[in-house]
């Protein structure tokens, strides 16, 4: 696999290196998927750790949990003139479908079966109960507005539990590497949730 530097003439020791302060480095990732830059401290020619427990762990939970999230978003067109709240629906499909189709089948190259439904959903972490998603299907407008943005709010701030977690305890890249996009992403859709929900009519 080749790695390309973006620096005019620099000149590299043979073998793995530790990615320092100077010029980035791009590492392609596969056919059809878009390179990225290395972070720094990485190992550049060394094979990626082996998956940890807490790696598998946030897979199979986190698959579960946007599902979830993908079935309040489903509830939104039919429930809803609010354009933000449209708006965040389809931001969260948008995103969540793509990582659920990564998770599965980096565990399915584990020789993992996939989550079936919401099988594995972690307890806690910010999941809807049952009453909870019925009460949400059965509101209309203003109502439906706010419920949805509060259940989704704290189901974010399950995802993000979840992602410290693997931070702090995964190895896997790739996981790694989902886990930061789930934290940066859905601590962003938090603050902007709240100030729409700050905003709906009492």
């Amino acid at each position: 696999m080749a790695f390309f530097v973006l620096a005019a003439c620099a000149q590299r020791p043979d073998g793995p290196s530790a990615i320092g302060s100077d010029a980035p480095v791009i590492v392609p990732e596969g056919p059809g998927r878009p390179a990225r830059t290395a972070t720094p401290g990485e190992r550049i020619g060394q094979p990626s750790p082996r998956p940890e427990a807490a790696d598998v762990r946030f897979a199979e939970g986190m698959i579960p949990h946007h599902r979830q999230a993908l079935e309040m978003t489903g509830l939104v067109a039919e429930r809803t003139t609010t354009p933000a709240v449209t708006r965040f629906a389809g931001q969260i499909a948008l995103a969540q479908r793509p990582e659920i189709d990564l998770m599965s089948s980096w565990l399915s190259a584990l020789g993992r079966p996939v989550p079936a439904g919401h099988a594995h959903a972690p307890a806690g972490y910010g999941m809807a109960t049952p009453e909870q998603m019925n009460a949400l299907r059965a509101a209309r407008g203003t109502p439906f507005d706010r419920m949805f943005l509060t259940l989704m709010i704290r189901h974010h701030q399950g995802a993000l539990r979840m992602a410290e977690e693997q931070l702090a305890a995964g190895r896997d890249p790739a996981m790694r590497r989902m886990a930061r996009d789930v934290y940066s992403g859905q601590s962003i859709e938090i603050a902007r949730m709240r100030r729409v929900l700050e905003g709906l009519p009492a």
